[in-house]
């Protein structure tokens, strides 16, 4: 078999077309990537000297999502391996022995798009790149246009390609994806629970439009200002089923700087502390964790780290978001599940769709240490001034990439 694992209905709907444009509308965890990137290896193989092209909003985005999926699928299938000449890491081009190469790129605008041209595009998360940028790639490529997205909002493919001939409209959700596991549909499926339009979202894969997010205050920054004081790190325990979230918190000239440091299901308490360990993060430094595992907690400062519990308290979640709305939010570039939850995380609505004085409890693992070192340590004071006890650093925190993965 070429690929071990096996296929799901979205790789044969996606090999088996002759439409020039395929689009792919999928909930979360529909398995679409995947199922795509499944198609272009195989396209890579079968075919001699063919240039495919995977582009992403940015290079953390393909890495946390497409150049990872795309690094399994040739890890669990020996053709492909055997096909393949050879990798070069930081250039991210697979190099195969027939001639043909797959490389994941990211452009910076139009002008950028307009270098090199290409027999298969993919798009990948396509509501994140402009345009201008995908026309002049769609130009210069001969044989076939992937593209994929959640469908949170209308955009550009919904107003210049869907209903044209020679485009091809596959709408997909988690029920589609043989892979995934039961306790993660559930989760999926929940979702209705909270609110009816988020679930169309995310567990129908319709169209839709995300409304009523909580924090609407933050903006993208290529980095963390190397004179910007620490104000903490925080920490959200999770394991099987909900991901560890860890993020460090910097201020600077009234401004907060967030950067992500892991997000990762399965982490034991000495598997977190290993983690803390090898992004350099100093024994002294302040980390706020989630007051509902004193066990947690505990042991972590027994292997000599300085935890501390969140002051939760009477409507804290609240008191939490209303501090962070004070300040102006710098998320790191790198720091990519933060934002994918940043622009899931609603306001609870009532069966009226009134909107509720309560966020929904999901996606917010990394949200939820945000806030905790909020609570801690970022409380107003009576003269509308912040008093915090911040360790400076000297240099930059961040060793090496974070963990990052896709949600």
């Amino acid at each position: 078999m070429f690929f071990t694992s096996g296929v799901s209905v979205l790789f044969e709907a996606n090999y088996h077309t002759a439409a020039e444009i395929v689009v792919n509308q999928g909930g979360t965890s529909s398995g679409k990537t995947y199922a795509i990137l499944q198609v272009l290896m195989l396209y890579a193989v079968a075919q001699q000297r063919k240039v495919i092209t995977v582009v992403g909003q940015d290079i953390p985005n393909l890495k946390s999502g497409a150049l990872r999926d795309a690094l399994k699928i040739t890890d669990e299938s020996d053709t492909i391996k055997n096909a393949i000449l050879s990798y070069n890491k930081s250039e991210r081009v697979f190099q195969f022995r027939n001639g043909s190469i797959i490389e994941f790129r990211s452009y910076a605008d139009p002008q950028d798009a307009k270098s090199g041209k290409r027999d298969y595009l993919f798009i990948n998360e396509a509501n994140g790149i402009s345009w201008d940028i995908y026309q002049e790639l769609s130009l210069r490529t001969k044989t076939r246009v992937y593209i994929d997205y959640n469908p949170n909002a209308e955009f550009w493919v919904h107003d210049r390609l869907l209903g044209k001939k020679n485009v091809k409209l596959i709408i997909s959700d988690h029920r589609h994806n043989p892979f995934l596991n039961f306790e993660m549909r559930q989760k999926i499926e929940s979702i209705k629970n909270e609110d009816i339009e988020l679930w169309k979202v995310y567990a129908r894969g319709l169209t839709g439009k995300i409304s009523g997010l909580v924090l609407n205050n933050w903006h993208l920054c290529d980095d963390i200002p190397p004179r910007a004081k620490l104000v903490a790190i925080g920490l959200d325990f999770g394991f099987t089923n909900d991901e560890t979230g860890c993020l460090a918190v910097f201020k600077q000239n009234g401004e907060l700087w967030v950067d992500e440091l892991f997000y990762e299901t399965g982490l034991t308490n000495p598997d977190i502390a290993n983690q803390l360990s090898s992004i350099g993060l100093s024994k002294n430094a302040l980390i706020v964790a989630d007051s509902a595992e004193p066990k947690s907690i505990e042991e972590l400062r027994r292997l000599g780290w300085n935890i501390v519990p969140a002051k939760k308290g009477a409507d804290s979640i609240n008191i939490s978001i209303d501090i962070l709305k004070r300040y102006k939010l710098n998320i790191s570039r790198r720091s990519i599940n933060l934002r994918r939850e940043l622009a899931r995380y609603k306001w609870k609505t009532d069966l009226a769709g009134r909107t509720l004085n309560e966020p929904i409890d999901r996606w917010n693992h990394l949200i939820d240490p945000l806030r905790y070192v909020a609570l801690n340590q970022l409380k107003i004071k009576g003269n509308g001034k912040t008093k915090t006890r911040l360790p400076y650093i000297q240099q930059h925190l961040i060793q090496s990439e974070p963990y990052l993965f896709t949600i």
